[in-house]
């Protein structure tokens, strides 16, 4: 059971902040070799949603609102820890930063930058391809808004 706890920055504690810095260092550096400045200044201005299965990060995003990352609201820094990969973690991890989206910034378009291969994923999430495909850092990435 995904346990959630949504937080700004500011009322991050240590402990969390080091277990998302770790969970995305872990996975968009060490796993996926590429070679970035994950830390990149707009930790500050996100809503971190974590999901916790046992007091362990399982599943992390970060959110923003309108105006921020994009004209709308976004949703970015998706990840789930490989411990939990296949058990439909991602899935609700989504399903419930779109609901917080939702609540904080209201029923409006949300966009991400998604990894190209995921698009099916974000699909089915009612997302929709806005942009040709571009290389950040290196990785193939759509835009994606969902209505």
């Amino acid at each position: 059971m995904m346990q959630w706890i949504v937080k700004t920055f500011e009322e991050l504690t240590t402990t969390e902040l080091y277990a998302l810095l770790r969970l995305r260092s872990e996975v968009f550096v060490v796993e996926q070799a590429c070679a970035f400045q994950d830390m990149d200044d707009t930790d500050q201005l996100a809503v971190h949603v974590m999901g916790y299965i046992d007091d362990e990060l399982a599943a992390y995003t970060r959110l923003f609102g309108p105006g921020i990352k994009y004209v709308y609201a976004s949703i970015g820094r998706v990840v789930t820890s490989p411990k939990v990969r296949g058990s439909g973690a991602g899935r609700l991890l989504m399903e419930y930063s779109i609901a917080t989206v939702e609540e904080r910034f209201g029923k409006a378009p949300i966009k991400i930058g998604a990894q190209q291969y995921l698009q099916k994923f974000y699909t089915s999430l009612g997302f929709v391809q806005s942009s040709e495909m571009y290389l950040e850092d290196g990785i193939p990435h759509i835009e994606m808004i969902r209505d």
